[in-house]
């Protein structure tokens, strides 16, 4: 009997280690570059930066910026719809996310923004219509206060860009807090993306895809050191609502994730210029829950 428990104590201590093993063993290096057989790869100031395009050529050019943690491919089902429709887009992974480069430095949103306009200035595109996903949202309007120039419409899909944060004092990111944030997130982190969905049932799959970028290097850190570098981007909305730029809001009607009701106050002070709408029967991410409904809002009404 002894035996028995101590075999069985054995083989759960050797699937948990397994499992904590297949964590965070990729190094995205050159090796891993040339793997990726999609897109393509430019060395800017602060790393790689993985990106695709299509339609460059066209007068009307679509930048696609990803949230938090899930890379570009959140944008898929509208990426491809524009290029049918004829637009040339843009997209890529923000550093520390998808196949970009894991940085040892703080994740910002200048950082992020300064990545957006590097890559823009590499492609030789002068301007462009920005789409900004939750996270994204806060990147959109580093780029516009930075590069105003650069922007002719700015559209914030579920954007968090207008909550209030506590700003951190200890921007640093310790070993100790990977390991822990590893250790009590990396197991049910990928499930959790499904919470982003009024209707999780209708995404199966969608955690398993997420799975893989748990095997990049770097990636705990930067989650960690992104939310830690969340700062008020008042002044930016501020200017941005002073400006002649177009700027748009779109909400799911049933978003958890970024509670509208918590800061629409504070946005109808600072950009009561802009122009909203709400897509129906959609979570945290309309774009993916109510696609045909929200393209037809963005193509037919807000980019035409």
């Amino acid at each position: 009997m002894k035996k028995i428990f101590f075999n069985t104590i054995f083989l759960l201590v050797f699937v948990v280690s397994c499992q904590f093993n297949n964590y965070e063993t990729v190094d995205k290096n050159k090796r891993f570059r040339d793997q990726i057989k999609t897109g393509n790869f430019v060395k800017l100031n602060e790393g790689y930066t993985y990106y695709e395009i299509k339609n460059l050529d066209s007068e009307k050019i679509l930048v696609f910026i990803h949230g938090f943690s899930v890379p570009s491919y959140i944008w898929d089902e509208t990426y491809y719809s524009a290029i049918d429709r004829g637009f040339g887009v843009i997209r890529l992974d923000l550093y520390g996310r998808g196949y970009s480069s894991n940085l040892n430095t703080d994740y910002t949103d200048k950082l992020f923004a300064e990545q957006v306009i590097e890559l823009m200035k590499e492609l030789n595109i002068k301007n462009a219509d920005f789409l900004g996903l939750s996270n994204g949202g806060r990147v959109i309007s580093k780029i516009a206060y930075l590069k105003p120039n650069l922007v002719k419409k700015l559209i914030y899909v579920s954007a968090n860009s207008f909550m209030d944060h506590q700003n951190s004092r200890d921007k640093s990111v310790s070993g100790k807090e990977i390991n822990e944030f590893i250790k009590n997130n990396y197991p049910t982190i990928s499930k959790g993306q499904l919470l982003d969905f009024k209707y999780p049932e209708n995404f199966k799959g969608w955690d398993k895809k997420y799975e893989d970028l748990l095997k990049y290097k770097g990636f705990a850190r930067a989650l960690i050191s992104t939310r830690k570098n969340h700062i008020n981007l008042d002044k930016e909305n501020t200017y941005i609502n002073n400006t002649k730029i177009p700027f748009f809001t779109i909400w799911g009607d049933s978003d958890s994730a970024v509670i509208y009701n918590d800061f629409k106050d504070k946005l109808n002070k600072i950009m009561p210029r802009r122009k909203e709408y709400f897509i129906s029967q959609s979570g945290h991410l309309p774009n993916k829950e109510n696609t045909t409904e929200f393209e037809n809002l963005l193509f037919e009404n807000i980019l035409k």
